[in-house]
């Protein structure tokens, strides 16, 4: 996901600020990041497991359902859920997200902060990349370089949209320049974004990089066989500076059909699975064949709005479509009862590290999530939108998307809008995020939105003048100043603060229209364990963790 972006000279309390995020980075202090999940717990009725059990041995192989096949493999473009799913076990990044969801260290052994605008990186010695090179601070200054690149449109180029510079300021040491504080740039460097890549396997490759041959990165798998529309392969890397992978091979199937995903776990042709589709969550529980486990996911689903500028540019619209919408019947339906509803577009777990008034002010007052048809209806004829056209994406990937957006539909029949659905192929369904061709002529889609970090501000600076996901073209200097404060702010209790008057603006806006929170879903047969059960999965080398069962 993504980020956002004066300068004036640090005072004491701006370095005592800055020593609290050091601490954050490398003693990995429970408040600074990670939800509270140590343990078990429990969420909407279902079970939320901290892990899966540990692996009792190595394996030859095991094979894994994606519901789409990823356009690239390049760590620029690693912003869904099937590239990531599958690069986070080829490439790694300075620091780690771990299975329980705190900051730890990567290719980076240390993180220090010796002043509010500068990061400096020391990184392990004897990292060897896929073609057996190794990694010198001169392989991140490029990989990093590649990531500000204008010209390669990165995903994830707002992260570095404070940098001053990168440069190598040891064979084994990077140090990052910033324009300005900026608390959220470590924290991503333990995403996508932190990827270091080898300049010249890179280079080698060309315009061919990220689609075909190798990555060229440092982690326990190296890409193998990639069948286009098939699968793609991932051979264990025996030079693997950590702990080796107990599989000598991952396999991962690109099944788009949600009930062939399904189909292939109940028979062994593959073994396990995230994003399970919900309408699955009952058969595979029943099934004998495996276990179907539920962890913290940092998830909402929602409705992106897209287009400010049609219909839904008047709120009272926005308003009346949310006031309309059936929360509780979708989270019983689409998401098979394993959801929560909310009216907040933030998951209380990634408020974990607030303090407790700040995360009750948080959550007050925000989008009603009863029905209130009547006041629907007196809000659309008052915004003059009674019969106008919202059209709305709809995709097969799962029941999740095409009930909601089937629930939407019938919330505007209800108010006197007119809703079209418009179906998208779940291998298209990505480029809504890249591609502003794929979003024209629609108004809203589903999104379940996961935070790439633990902190409330990955989503709600999407809506930032100009962020990546702003698809809507929202434009307030209010909010961009908070945004740019709460940015600046190193102390996670003031920062919180500031998030808070964010999320209440997000809320009175309807910039996305909120509906549920969502579990992370996994199923492993009974020949395998060791996956996490958590959204960390996104970024950790999870497929190394999987072995034996027994």
């Amino acid at each position: 996901m993504t980020l956002t972006p004066a300068r004036r000279a640090p005072s004491p309390g701006r370095l005592a600020l800055a020593a609290t995020a050091l601490v954050c980075a490398t003693a990995l202090v429970a408040s600074c990041s990670g939800p509270p999940h140590g343990a078990d717990g429990d969420q909407a009725g279902v079970k939320l497991s901290a892990t899966t059990p540990p692996a009792q041995g190595d394996i030859d192989s095991f094979t894994w359902a994606v519901y789409a096949e990823p356009p690239t493999l390049d760590y620029l473009q690693a912003f869904d859920y099937p590239q990531n799913t599958v690069l986070a076990n080829v490439c790694e990044s300075l620091m780690r997200w771990t299975p329980q969801l705190t900051l730890a260290p990567g290719l980076a052994e240390k993180a220090s902060n010796p002043d509010p605008t500068t990061w400096v990186y020391d990184l392990r010695a004897g990292v060897h990349f896929h073609d057996g090179s190794v990694m010198t601070a001169d392989d991140v200054v490029y990989s990093f370089g590649r990531q500000t690149n204008p010209d390669n449109a990165s995903a994830w180029a707002q992260v570095f949209q404070n940098v001053d510079s990168v440069a190598a300021t040891g064979p084994l040491q990077v140090t990052v320049k910033l324009k300005r504080p900026d608390s959220q740039f470590p924290q991503y460097m333990a995403t996508a974004a932190g990827v270091v890549a080898a300049k010249a396997g890179v280079e080698a490759a060309g315009k061919d990089y990220g689609t075909a041959g190798s990555l060229d990165c440092t982690g326990p798998f190296k890409l193998g066989a990639w069948s286009k529309g098939q699968s793609v392969e991932l051979e264990r890397f025996d030079d693997y500076w950590g702990t080796k992978a107990k599989a000598k091979k991952a396999v991962f199937r690109f099944l788009t059909d949600p009930s062939a995903r399904t189909n292939a776990m109940l028979s062994g042709e593959v073994d396990g699975g995230y994003l399970i589709p919900t309408e699955s969550y009952d058969r595979l529980r029943k099934s004998g064949t495996g276990t179907l486990y539920f962890g913290e996911g940092l998830s909402t689903v929602n409705l992106n709005v897209t287009n400010l500028k049609g219909v839904l540019g008047d709120v009272r619209v926005r308003k009346a479509l949310s006031l309309a919408l059936d929360r509780s019947g979708f989270t019983r339906t689409g998401l098979a009862g394993a959801g929560t509803v909310t009216g907040s577009l933030t998951t209380r777990a990634a408020w974990a590290g607030a303090p407790e008034d700040v995360r009750k002010s948080a959550f007050e007052n925000l989008t009603p999530t009863a029905q209130d048809l009547d006041r629907a209806k007196a809000l659309v004829k008052e915004a003059g939108a009674t019969g106008k056209t919202v059209t709305v994406a709809t995709s097969t990937i799962g029941q999740d998307v095409s009930l909601l957006a089937t629930a939407v539909q019938a919330a505007g029949a209800k108010i006197g809008l007119d809703v079209q659905l418009r179906t998208i192929a779940p291998n298209a369904f990505t480029s809504l995020f890249t591609d502003p061709k794929a979003r024209e002529g629609l108004d809203l889609f589903p999104e379940t939105y996961y935070d790439s970090i633990t902190d409330p501000l990955d989503l709600l600076a999407n809506f930032k003048t100009g962020a990546y996901q702003n698809f809507g073209g929202y434009s307030d200097p209010a909010y961009d100043t908070l945004v740019d404060r709460a940015t600046a702010e190193y102390d996670p209790a003031k920062r919180a603060a500031i998030e808070a008057e964010l999320q209440r603006t997000a809320s009175q806006q309807l910039l996305w229209l909120p509906v549920a929170e969502w579990p992370t879903a996994l199923f492993l047969n009974r020949r395998i364990t060791g996956a996490p059960t958590t959204i960390a999965y996104m970024y950790y080398p999870w497929a190394a963790d999987v072995g034996a069962a027994r």
